[in-house]
């Protein structure tokens, strides 16, 4: 059983492998982990292109929904982005919030907070800021985000709880959030479960979705909803790495365990500033 910190430091540690590939080695992989499948397409994440403030040198194609276009972001909000990599939902972020409001991308990897500055430099946005920090513990100050995002990075993390309630430390009273996330509707497969690869493609870190909305009420949320939720498909040719025959078949049988939700929630308007054990109190 990995610990937390050996968990983090192996995360860490390929994202900075996959700072330095480009989108299409990330889009034939598992949330860009490897090149675990011969199917040219990522078995996670959707089309951004369409989006006003996409910026190709920034999709790595590692998410696994599109948590901007469900998060209500107004113009002159302050958004924070947990997981920000190249920049991306940063860039569309500001495009909803323009160029009165602010965003702020935080991120684990050295090498991806590199990759966003030098995309924010090349595109002269001068309110889009990018700080390196562990998100169970922000390097941002309390109640100043109108709006909170993330795609796809929650379930790297080992201790959730300490997320969310960063996330309403650093969220303004009436602020809220919008993320996407991989959860799980059944119990994987133990092979599965335990393989730090799948780990890193954003399969095995997942827990339960009910125990997931759980902790975002015990955080003290309100309102919570899920905004979508979609299946994940596991190919063969990644199945076949890590599960025999008869275990593909058998998995294959039950209904998808694998979802992609993107869930809302709002602190309320009369809510502290955080909670017992934030870190601020």
């Amino acid at each position: 059983m990995q610990t937390e910190n050996e968990i983090k430091e192996m995360v860490r540690q390929k994202y900075s492998d996959i700072a330095l590939q480009d989108k299409d080695t990330n889009a034939a992989s598992c949330c860009g982990a490897g090149g675990c499948s011969t199917e040219v397409y990522n078995i996670m994440s959707e089309d951004y292109e369409p989006l006003d403030g996409y910026t190709k040198d920034a999709d790595l194609g590692l998410g696994c929904g599109l948590p901007t276009v469900f998060a209500k972001i107004k113009e002159g909000d302050t958004v924070i982005d947990l997981g920000s990599g190249a920049g991306n939902d940063c860039f569309i972020a500001r495009a909803e919030t323009g160029p009165t409001g602010k965003v702020i991308g935080v991120d684990f990897t050295p090498a991806m907070i590199d990759k966003a500055r030098e995309n924010a430099d090349k595109m002269g946005y001068n309110n889009v800021e990018f700080r390196q920090g562990d998100i169970e513990k922000m390097p941002v100050g309390g109640n100043m985000a109108n709006v909170v995002v993330s795609n796809c990075v929650l379930n790297l993390v080992p201790n959730k709880k300490a997320v969310f309630a960063e996330i309403f430390r650093v969220l303004k009273p009436g602020g809220h959030f919008s993320i996407s996330d991989i959860v799980l509707t059944d119990v994987l497969p133990q092979k599965l479960q335990t393989t730090a690869e799948m780990y890193a493609g954003c399969v095995a870190g997942a827990i339960q979705m009910e125990a997931y909305l759980d902790l975002i009420k015990e955080a003290g949320f309100q309102n919570i909803i899920v905004q979508k939720n979609k299946p994940i498909i596991i190919p063969d040719d990644i199945l076949v790495n890590y599960l025999n025959d008869d275990e593909i078949t058998e998995y294959q049988s039950k209904e998808t365990a694998i979802r992609s939700i993107t869930v809302y929630a709002e602190k309320g308007e009369k809510a502290m500033a955080c909670t017992p054990g934030g870190g601020c109190c």
